[in-house]
């Protein structure tokens, strides 16, 4: 069984910059691809971006490719979602996401039953 633990959110104004972390426990972090999603306020969870095991994939929902790195540190357990240019449509619970995979490029598929572990998430505000 993985842990994840997130952290780094909070409030930044618009066109501010946040990192966002996310360390497992329980199981090392090389098993599994990674992944970001987001939820809103009446809204449904969202994918934002996904890592490979090996980290030479990546992917990224279109709202926020440009803006927006995944990158892992296999050695320290933890994923990193690094934020550019935050805009008033990104405040959002975020959370971090992993599921095992074999093939080590191998990417989830974008969906919230791509992904079997999940963490408790961490809130994103964006200011005007």
């Amino acid at each position: 069984q993985v842990q994840l633990v997130e952290s780094g959110g909070g409030l930044v104004q618009t066109g501010g910059v946040l990192k966002l972390s996310c360390t497992t426990s329980g199981l090392r972090i090389n098993f599994f691809a990674m992944g970001w999603f987001r939820q809103a306020p009446e809204k449904e969870r969202e994918f934002v971006a996904a890592i490979s095991r090996s980290g030479d994939n990546t992917d990224y929902a279109n709202s926020v490719k440009g803006r927006v790195t995944i990158s892992r540190d296999n050695a320290k357990n933890t994923v990193y979602l690094q934020m550019n240019n935050l805009k008033p449509e990104d405040p959002a619970i975020y959370y971090c996401a992993a599921q095992v995979t074999v093939d080590q490029s191998r990417i989830p598929p974008r969906s919230i039953g791509g992904f079997g572990s999940w963490g408790q998430g961490t809130q994103v505000t964006v200011s005007s």
